[in-house]
């Protein structure tokens, strides 16, 4: 079983991620790794953090010679702006009046419920690990996750569908030109449709000049994932329940949606299920993907499409009310360095997560310690589906 989590704070000295459970003989390729952390860190409406950093992989353990050797992958990304934060943030005793508080909690963050759970007097421990400036480190190891889905032929792109009240018209955007935005090397919006893109500027540049923040809709798009991933046996091991958590839990998502979801629950159901069809050649056909390529938990050979809602980044530089800490009077948010928007960011970082999710299904169903056996086990089953 594919297993990972990550450590570390937004101002600490570094992020770590863990992932177990690679067969040994996966091909690692450095530059894909930086190429998504430098993807996650584009995007019109990011902040001056983005200034500093400049994200690469340094794996420590799990690969020698380019190649995983079973064991677990650990990496590191350093924090450039730890130099910055080291008094405030020591990790033995320092000095309490260097310490950079977070006296009055920002509403849609973290931090009151936060400082509740664990009796903080103040927001700043919070807000280092709510943060998502964490989802870096998801995205080196969903990297991983990518380079194998792709050893079966399985790939992970996203592109963003709103900002704000732009949305983009396309029922559904050709895998091609997703794939496509991958690629680019200087990143706006990620939107495919470059008119819209525009207005989609126009909507960030307009809450920049009023100190407000904007979110927006993304869509992961799985492409040549075979039928099987999954299952419908138990309720937390079906395929659309697993993508929908990992991708809820990227920071500031608060919706997630499988296909057409959304539409498809005020839609008669003669106009949302996909028709099958067959021909010899081709073997089962659909005359659309409604279901988001899942259908009663299990992927059906179609593409997967999922879509994140994302909230407006609750970090606003003209602050909502709040209440200090201290005193309990009324006074305005703490404000932090942060960015206006973060939807194409926030694509990638839920690339990471379903690439990571895809990849568990793959291996509880192919299993294999090398990649070898894995890729036996996978095109054994290839095999069965053509002769079903």
């Amino acid at each position: 079983m594919l297993r990972y989590f990550t450590a570390g704070e937004s101002h600490g000295e570094a992020l770590v991620a863990f992932i177990s459970g690679l067969p040994a003989g996966l091909k690692v390729n450095q530059a894909f790794l930086d190429r998504d952390l430098w993807r996650r860190q584009q995007g019109y409406g990011r902040g001056g953090r983005m200034k500093i950093e400049r994200d690469t992989a340094h794996i420590l353990s799990g690969v020698r010679q380019a190649q995983t050797i079973g064991s677990p992958v650990a990496i590191l990304l350093e924090n450039k702006d730890w130099k910055n934060w080291q008094e405030s943030l020591p990790v033995a005793e320092g000095d309490p009046a260097k310490h950079k508080r977070v006296g009055s909690p920002r509403p849609g963050h973290a931090d009151l419920a936060g400082a509740l759970k664990y009796n903080f007097p103040e927001a700043r421990y919070v807000l280092e690990r709510a943060s998502a400036r964490e989802s870096a480190a998801r995205v080196a190891i969903g990297a991983l996750a990518k380079l194998f889905l792709r050893e079966l032929g399985i790939e992970v792109a996203s592109h963003v569908i709103g900002v704000g009240g732009v949305l983009i018209s396309e029922k559904e955007i050709p895998w091609e030109q997703i794939h496509r935005l991958g690629e680019k090397q200087e990143i706006l919006l990620n939107c495919a449709d470059e008119e819209v893109e525009q207005r989609m500027k126009e909507e960030v540049d307009k809450v920049l000049k009023t100190g407000d923040s904007v979110g927006g809709v993304f869509e992961v798009v799985a492409h040549n994932v075979p039928p099987g991933l999954g299952t419908y046996a138990q309720w937390d091991e079906r395929l659309d329940a697993l993508l929908a958590g990992a991708v809820m839990s990227l920071q500031a998502v608060k919706a997630v949606e499988i296909g057409t979801g959304i539409v498809a629950a005020g839609s008669p159901g003669s106009s949302v299920h996909d028709e099958i069809g067959y021909g010899a050649a081709t073997g089962f056909t659909r005359t659309r993907n409604n279901a988001g390529g899942i259908e009663g938990g299990v992927s059906n050979g179609q593409d997967i499409r999922v879509r994140g809602y994302l909230k407006p980044i609750s970090t606003l530089r003209r602050p909502l009310q709040s209440v200090d800490f201290a005193t309990r009077e009324s006074v305005k948010a703490a404000y932090e360095r942060s960015d206006v928007c973060v939807v194409p960011a926030a694509g990638v970082g839920a690339e990471a997560m379903v690439a990571l999710t895809l990849a568990r299904c793959a291996l509880e169903k192919f299993g294999g310690d090398s990649m070898t056996e894995t890729l036996r086990n996978f095109q054994g089953y290839c095999q069965q589906l053509k002769n079903y």
